[in-house]
C-alpha cells in the first residue's frame, strides 16, 4: 500500500504582518507557485506577498488535511499566531529546509 503526503502549511510574507494558510500533496512544488505568484492581486497570497514558509504539518490522508485546513482557516489571527510560535517561536522562514 503506497503512503500518501498532504501537508497543510503557513506562509507569510517578508515584513511577517501577513498569513496565509494552505493545503497541497507538494510542499516544495506549492512554495515555488506562491513564490512566483508574488505581486499578483488575483491571489491572497499574491497581493500579500506570502511565499515564506513558518508552519507545516503532514497528514497521511486527504480528508484529515482538508479538515485541518478548514479548521486553521477559521481561526483567528491570535490563534494562529499561536500555532506559528508553538513550533517556530521566531517565525524562521522554513523554505530551505523542506527543499532537502
Amino acid at each position: 500500500m503506497s503512503e500518501h503526503h498532504y501537508f497543510v502549511y503557513i506562509t507569510t510574507n517578508p515584513t511577517r504582518t501577513a498569513v496565509y494558510t494552505g493545503m497541497t500533496n507538494d510542499l516544495v512544488a506549492r512554495l515555488q507557485e506562491h513564490y512566483e505568484n508574488r505581486g499578483n492581486p488575483e491571489t491572497f497570497a499574491g497581493k500579500y506577498h506570502c511565499y515564506h514558509l513558518v508552519h507545516w504539518e503532514h497528514h497521511p490522508y486527504v480528508r484529515n488535511a482538508i479538515a485541518r485546513e478548514k479548521e486553521i482557516k477559521g481561526w483567528r489571527r491570535k490563534k494562529k499566531n499561536a500555532l506559528i510560535a508553538e513550533y517556530n517561536p521566531e517565525w524562521r522562514f522554513l523554505n530551505a529546509e523542506i527543499q532537502h
